[in-house]
């Protein structure tokens, strides 16, 4: 029989078949000897074990529509990416980095930015404009009054999301905003800190509505991309690619004179702030092909 995984944790997985119910499920050693491992969102066959206590055993893998690294899960239509305007301060080097995962395997991003009752206009304009044109939707919440919920409870419709972010910036807040059947543990921010404390510990695929569900995954606070060269990162930019009549072909568009993306930057048409970091990617990525060669 075949099913979904909609939990994973310590090496069990709930797999939940339709017009069956939710099997307790570990899997065959096979996929540990081909270094595989099952992940919550995979279409799976099943072995039952136990009808009366629901208990399986997980005998293969369906081929994948998609895989993420961070947070770890497969086949997923969108993602919601949930940073906190404040408290904590947003990371946008992290968050640029995401942004690079997702592109990568095609998935179309929600960028939501959480806490919009704690900054001003002014704040959230600026973040606004920074993000405008990098290929996202750009979204602003307050799990506190509930503005811009019913947005995004719009844009998840129909689909599986995942949800991702770092610790504290409010991911089971706004969750529980968005379901009425179930309260998720929500955390405080460490005052010492100013970290949020890893209120959800595993991946797990929530209903939310009709055909509707999003992945809760556990928060984080650094991620490397990797899989990819130098010169293949500004792919990945969407507002560098109306730029092209630099002077030199190939451009990696930071050594080189008389380059149209830096003119772009210095005349504010693209964020100074995502040029920093892709110069920075660019040279993690630089530093990281050496080492593997």
């Amino acid at each position: 029989m075949q099913g979904r995984i909609v939990k994973g944790i310590a090496g069990f997985y709930d797999v939940y078949v339709e017009g069956r119910g939710t099997y307790v499920c570990k899997a065959k050693g096979i996929f540990r000897k081909d270094n595989r491992k099952p992940l919550v969102g995979d279409y799976v066959t099943v072995e039952s074990i136990s009808e009366q206590d629901m208990e399986g055993s997980i005998t293969g893998i369906i081929p994948r529509q998609n895989e993420l690294i961070r947070p770890q899960v497969a086949n997923v239509d969108q993602t919601l990416l949930i940073f906190a305007l404040k408290s904590p301060l947003p990371n946008y080097l992290l968050l640029d980095k995401l942004i690079l995962q997702y592109l990568q395997q095609n998935v179309p991003i929600l960028l939501c930015f959480n806490k919009e009752d704690l900054v001003d206009e002014a704040d959230v304009e600026k973040v606004r404009q920074m993000y405008a044109k990098s290929g996202c939707e750009v979204l602003f919440t307050s799990a506190v009054n509930g503005e811009g919920i019913d947005r995004v409870v719009s844009l998840l419709k129909g689909k599986t999301t995942s949800v991702a972010g770092p610790s504290g910036v409010g991911k089971s807040s706004l969750i529980n905003c968005m379901q009425s059947n179930r309260q998720m543990e929500t955390g405080e921010i460490s005052a010492k800190l100013l970290r949020g404390r890893h209120t959800t510990r595993h991946s797990e695929i929530i209903p939310v509505g009709d055909e509707t569900y999003i992945m809760d995954t556990p928060g984080f606070t650094s991620y490397d991309v990797t899989g990819m060269l130098p010169e293949q990162l500004q792919d990945y930019y969407e507002e560098f690619k109306p730029y092209t009549d630099c002077r030199f072909q190939p451009c990696s568009h930071i050594h080189e004179p008389d380059c149209s993306v830096k003119r772009a930057v210095e005349a504010g048409e693209i964020a100074e702030e995502r040029y920093e970091h892709y110069m920075q990617i660019y040279r993690e990525l630089e530093e990281s092909n050496r080492r593997k060669y």
